[in-house]
């Protein structure tokens, strides 16, 4: 058959312009599609031979060879595979009817700028064509496996190729680059440097199943020096760990993983295998650190694991496979079905992504839930180094909200040193009590010497101590464990019934009474700053607290949003005084019994103070609440 010339589509010919014109992040990527073109025709023949689809055919020696030739300036990435016949040649080649590039290029035109079209093309590449960025020419031997006649297909991406048979064809496909001139400004790199091509195959096509051979550069005319030609060298190593059987594999080489992937020169925590079979499938190979990251809660930090799609390496940190809360998990994820042929936008919403993602949380949060009772130390290695983020997931994804709190533990006054679980929490629980108690605040001890704690404290009632910045708004996302209501000590009222010590109804009515004339005095007093003063059941030491009410945010979670730039409005405070306090008491007679309030009014504005003071807090007014003190203390001496 002669020659023939024929014309691109037009999508088709739209696409080669985009390869050849578009700015990339990295045109390396070619290499990596036309392996990954090389190694799916390595599969198909392996296949065919096993169904007998194809006689007389030698699968012995299945590979990938790469051809540099300096001096032509040419590089050829060489298969035995299937091959394709001539028809096939022109379906795939000429038309690629079915490759999506319709698609691919009406989300190109609707991207807004040329960041967000590079973002289209970025990572995934779109094989076979994507060797028009690197060459100026193209040309495609190839011969199906079990016939007599090869195709040959030739371009220079300007719109029109050619395709005529060749008698003379090897089985399998070769596609031959005429590389254009190394350009470092237009980061277009030296294709024929044989330490490129290495470290090129190295990071995109490391686990190809099949041998991928650099074949030695041809000796300088003239050489006569004797010695066999030197063998070619294979530059992938072919260790997909994950896709080995567990009992063939060392920790060691787990290890070594790890570190290759994460740039962590420690031992992973614990590794994590997954394998699913079916419709979908896919295999991944996770590792929990054993230290968290110095830039692990800053905007900028690198989460989410690495992508592969039949060994063949995508991305290196896909953000979609893993929620925020899980972005200290580094690992591989190789899945067998997702197109190459795909925009990040397409990624992030595929559903094949979405089910590796339910599946990978749900084992992460099983597997660290159970080491809390197969491996404690290391349980409480991971929670010392990761548990306020993962207590992130708490707010953020409700559909595991229960497996986070079954994986998670919380610092309590039960034990100084263990921290326990909600439902060891609620196992404790006093008859009678009906609330999990928890304070948030800066720190243990800080928590533990607030005035809110001492009713709680003297009544051995158990509180969750919760100093993590996160914990103030997921108590709040939670609400409820088995029924139990989750409550602040310093939110709203507290009723510790069932005590032996507590008051009758006609002690608080008289109290009540007793109290009811400086308790009013004190709130128009304190207006601007208090919303009510009270009498108080949670204190048995201090004179006075401030607590907010049961529906308020906290100071802490109002300062945390004013953080992030959200304005919200501030809400006052209840002040509530301890009766059996001899300040209070004093308080309360002075009040009675003095018609001049000049004292008494710097004497609430003090115990306003003391209060804010005690939990941590800062007066309205710290230079006139420091006079006052000084005063106070000159008239004692």
């Amino acid at each position: 058959m002669p020659t023939e010339t024929f014309e691109f589509q037009v999508e088709a010919r739209q696409l080669l312009q985009l390869m050849i014109h578009s700015v990339y992040s990295n045109k390396d990527v070619f290499l990596r599609e036309l392996v990954s073109n090389a190694s799916d025709a390595l599969d198909k023949l392996r296949l065919a031979a096993l169904r007998d689809d194809v006689a007389d055919v030698d699968v012995t020696d299945l590979h990938i060879e790469l051809d540099v030739d300096k001096e032509a300036r040419t590089l050829t990435v060489r298969d035995n595979g299937i091959g394709m016949s001539y028809e096939e040649v022109t379906h795939l080649i000429g038309t690629i009817a079915n490759s999506g590039t319709a698609k691919f290029l009406q989300e190109l035109r609707e991207a807004e700028d040329a960041a967000g079209a590079d973002g289209l093309i970025g990572q995934f590449g779109v094989g076979f064509y994507s060797g028009f960025m690197v060459a100026d020419e193209v040309t495609l031997v190839t011969r199906r496996a079990g016939e007599t006649q090869g195709t040959r297909w030739t371009s220079r991406g300007e719109g029109t190729y050619t395709l005529e048979t060749v008698d003379e064809a090897p089985q399998g496909t070769s596609v031959t680059l005429h590389l254009k001139p190394a350009d470092s400004e237009n980061q277009l790199h030296d294709y024929t440097s044989t330490w490129k091509i290495k470290e090129i195959v190295k990071r995109y096509s490391d686990f190809i199943t099949w041998p991928i051979r650099l074949l030695p550069e041809p000796a300088e005319d003239g050489a006569e020096d004797g010695a066999e030609a030197r063998e070619a060298e294979t530059l992938n190593s072919m260790k997909a760990l994950w896709a080995r059987p567990r009992d063939e594999v060392s920790e060691d080489e787990y290890h070594e993983l790890y570190k290759h992937i994460s740039h962590d020169w420690r031992e992973p925590l614990e590794t994590i295998r997954l394998q699913a079979e079916g419709t979908f499938e896919y295999q991944a190979l996770l590792f929990v650190p054993s230290h968290a990251p110095h830039d692990l809660f800053t905007q900028g930090y690198q989460r989410g694991v690495q992508l592969y799609v039949k060994r063949v390496f995508i991305m290196d940190d896909c953000e979609e496979l893993l929620p925020p809360y899980l972005r200290f998990v580094k690992g591989v994820v190789d899945a067998q079905d997702l197109s190459l042929n795909v925009s990040r936008e397409i990624l992030q919403q595929d559903r094949h992504i979405r089910m590796i993602q339910r599946r990978l949380t749900k084992k992460v949060l099983a597997t660290v839930k159970d080491l809390r009772s197969s491996a404690p130390d290391r349980y409480a290695t991971f929670w010392r180094e990761f548990g306020a983020v993962l207590k992130e997931g708490l707010v953020t994804d409700s559909e595991n909200r229960d497996a986070i709190l079954a994986a998670s533990s919380f610092a309590t006054t039960h034990d100084a040193e263990e921290p326990t679980t909600l439902q060891g929490y609620v196992e404790r629980m006093k008859d009678g009590q009906s609330d999990i108690y928890f304070m948030t605040g800066e720190s243990r001890q800080a928590i533990e010497d607030s005035p809110h704690m001492e009713a709680f404290r003297a009544k051995g009632v158990e509180v969750l101590l919760l100093t993590d910045a996160v914990d103030e708004v997921w108590v709040d996302a939670v609400a409820e464990f088995e029924g139990k209501q989750l409550r602040s000590v310093a939110k709203g009222e507290v009723d510790l019934g069932g005590a032996e010590d507590e008051k009758s109804d006609a002690e608080k009515n008289q109290q009540s009474e007793e109290y009811a004339g400086l308790l009013g005095w004190m709130s128009e007093h304190l207006g601007e700053d208090v919303k009510e003063v009270r009498l108080s059941s949670r204190l048995t030491v201090s004179p006075a607290c401030v607590v907010s009410d049961a529906n308020e945010l906290t100071p802490a979670l109002e300062n945390m949003y004013r953080a992030m730039g959200q304005e919200v409005p501030h809400a006052k405070r209840i002040l509530e005084l301890n009766p059996e306090h001899q300040l209070v008491k004093s308080l309360n007679r002075a009040y009675t019994e003095q018609e001049d309030r000049t004292e008494l009014t710097e004497t609430a504005d003090l115990l306003h103070a003391l209060a804010v003071l005690a939990e941590g807090g800062r007066p309205k007014e710290p230079a006139r609440f420091v006079k006052l003190v000084a005063d106070r203390l000159e008239r004692t001496l």
